[in-house]
């Protein structure tokens, strides 16, 4: 019989991470989601039973996967997936919809992609973490912002951890340093224009290193973080301000509107409009 817990989490103002919804289900027999196309990331760890997915892949492949007790999916933002539950030991699961700055970088960091959606644990009490961290914040939806944050933290922690397709980086401080530094004045200068080159002169590196290695830390190269961040931040004032879509689009680095509102459509599915009727404060 089904039985299932659903959760949308209050939308505050994080940027680095953030939760969408969560829950966990027990499925019926061939109980079945999709074919669907996720905006965030979606990650399923199965507590109990068995199922399968059809994951379409970057270079437009489905492939099928089955899975048990102990392992996890990861649903790809933009990607074409439907799974089902097995008809004689239907699955249940636990589910986290999250996105933010550095979702991609901690999820690759696991080993996992758009070419690689299946989470194997190194071993069955390595991925005990990760199925409790996810089961605490399916069952306190009640808990603070922070703390759902913090356990989201957690999570990721531990799935990076105990994955056996874990990607080691070697990462020295000074590399660290150079990062946070090229965040920050991201942070402070996304009003206007930025290029990388001015951004590599911040750190005083090579603009070829820089963009290299800002790529190999963040998961992504430096423009694109920082389209991100100016669409994170659009998106929080459409949420919580009357301000015109015009006027936060140029407070946000986009003096033209027309491509914020193809940009943002990009990142999020819809259009500016769109997005902010469904999220209003």
């Amino acid at each position: 019989m089904r039985d299932f817990s659903f959760s949308v989490f209050p939308n505050e103002n994080f940027l680095d991470l953030r939760l969408f919804q969560y829950g966990w289900e027990q499925c019926d027999p061939l109980h079945s989601f999709g074919p669907f196309v996720r905006n965030h990331f979606l990650f399923h760890y199965v507590i109990s039973g068995r199922g399968s997915l059809n994951a379409d892949g970057p270079d437009g492949v489905t492939r099928y996967y089955e899975l048990g007790e102990g392992q996890g999916f990861l649903i790809w933002p933009g990607l074409v997936n439907t799974y089902y539950a097995d008809q004689r030991d239907p699955w249940k699961y636990v589910w986290l919809e999250f996105g933010g700055l550095r979702a991609e970088e901690f999820l690759g960091a696991a080993g996992l992609g758009p070419s690689q959606p299946i989470y194997q644990p190194r071993s069955a009490a390595l991925a005990e973490p990760v199925r409790d961290s996810m089961l605490y914040i399916a069952d306190h939806s009640s808990a603070s912002t922070l703390c759902l944050i913090g356990y989201l933290c957690l999570f990721l922690d531990a799935l990076i951890q105990s994955s056996s397709t874990r990607r080691v980086v070697q990462s020295s401080r000074i590399q660290d340093f150079y990062i946070q530094e090229a965040v920050t004045f991201m942070e402070h200068n996304y009003q206007r224009e930025v290029t990388v080159e001015e951004i590599a002169d911040v750190c005083k590196l090579n603009r070829s290193y820089f963009s290299k290695l800002f790529r190999d830390i963040m998961g992504c190269p430096p423009q694109e973080f920082l389209i991100r961040l100016r669409l994170s931040k659009a998106a929080e004032l459409m949420k919580t301000t009357k301000s015109s879509i015009g006027a936060i689009s140029v407070a946000c680095g986009y003096p033209n509107q027309l491509h914020f509102s193809r940009a943002f459509k990009k990142r999020y599915g819809v259009s500016p409009r769109e997005w902010r009727g469904q999220n209003r404060a």
